[in-house]
C-alpha cells in the first residue's frame, strides 16, 4: 500500500511583479487502489497541485508537506519523484521534437525502472497498450506530440502510464478537449491502471469523466482550499447545483 499525504499545503506563483498565493492550506491523502476525484472552478488551484506534486519550478511551496509513504517528496528532484512512483498526466503536453513516441517510452521506463525492458518484451507491451488505446502502430514512430490532436496527446499520456504502472498517478484535466468516444477509449485505460492497483487523482471540473471512471472520493476546491469532501454522490450534487453551492465554506 502506497500513501501519498498532503498536509496543510500553501503554494505562491509570481504574478504582476509579486507573489500570489494559490493553494491556502490544502489537505488531501491518497492510496493506491483508490480514486479520488478533485474538482472545482476554473482558478481555484487544481492544476497548481498537480504541478506542486510533480515539482514544477514556477511553483513556490511556502509551507505543508507532501509525502509518499512519509519520504519527504519536496526534497526530491523531479526525476526522483518519477522513480519514487509519481506520475503526472498534464492539462497541456508539450512537444519533444526529434524524439520517437517508442524511443520516448522506452527511455521513460528505463529512468523509473532504473533498468532498460528487454526489447523483444517491450515491443509486445507496447504494441497491446496501443492496441488496447485504439492507437495506430505508425503513432510509435511519431516524434512526441509534435503536430498531435487534443485527443492523441491524452492518449500518449494513458500509454505513458499504461507501461510505468506508478504507484500514485495525477491526471490534470485528462477529459479536456476530448470528444466522446476519444473520452471512452481514455477513461477505459485509466480503469485498466486504476484496476492494478494504482492510486488515482482526477482532477477536474466537470462531472463527464466521473461517469466513465469509478471514484471512490470526490473532494471539491476553491480558492485554494477543500471546502467539501463525499462520495460519488458529491459528483452529482456539483452536477445538480454547481460550485456556488460552496462559495460560503469557501469564505468562512
Amino acid at each position: 500500500m502506497t500513501t501519498l499525504a498532503i498536509r496543510d499545503l500553501h503554494v505562491s506563483v509570481e504574478a504582476d511583479g509579486g507573489k500570489k498565493e494559490i493553494l491556502r492550506g490544502l489537505d488531501l491523502t491518497l492510496e493506491s487502489w483508490q480514486t479520488h476525484a478533485l474538482m472545482g472552478p476554473n482558478g481555484s488551484g487544481k492544476s497548481t497541485l498537480a504541478y506542486s506534486i510533480a515539482g514544477h519550478p514556477k511553483y513556490e511551496i511556502t509551507s505543508g508537506e507532501v509525502t509518499l509513504d512519509g519520504a519527504d517528496v519536496l526534497e526530491m528532484s523531479v526525476d526522483e519523484r518519477a522513480r519514487a512512483g509519481l506520475f503526472l498526466a498534464m492539462q497541456y503536453p508539450v512537444e519533444v521534437p526529434g524524439v520517437s513516441v517508442s524511443n520516448f517510452l522506452r527511455t521513460a521506463v528505463t529512468a523509473v525502472k532504473g533498468e532498460a525492458p528487454k526489447l523483444r518484451t517491450w515491443m509486445s507491451d507496447m504494441k497491446q497498450a496501443m492496441s488496447e488505446l485504439k492507437v495506430d502502430p505508425e503513432f510509435a514512430q511519431r516524434n512526441v506530440n509534435e503536430g498531435f490532436s487534443g485527443g492523441e496527446r491524452k492518449r500518449h499520456e494513458i500509454l505513458q502510464l499504461e507501461l510505468l504502472k506508478p504507484a500514485i498517478a495525477v491526471l490534470d484535466e485528462t477529459d479536456s478537449g476530448l470528444d466522446v468516444d476519444a473520452l471512452k477509449v481514455v477513461s477505459e485505460g485509466v480503469n485498466r491502471v486504476r484496476e492494478s492497483g494504482t492510486g488515482i487523482l482526477l482532477i477536474t471540473h466537470t462531472t463527464r469523466l466521473l461517469k466513465l471512471i469509478p471514484t471512490d472520493h470526490v473532494h471539491v476546491v476553491i480558492d485554494g482550499r477543500i471546502v467539501a469532501s463525499g462520495g460519488p454522490e458529491l459528483a452529482e450534487q456539483i452536477d445538480a447545483h454547481g460550485y456556488e453551492q460552496f462559495a460560503a465554506a469557501a469564505s468562512a
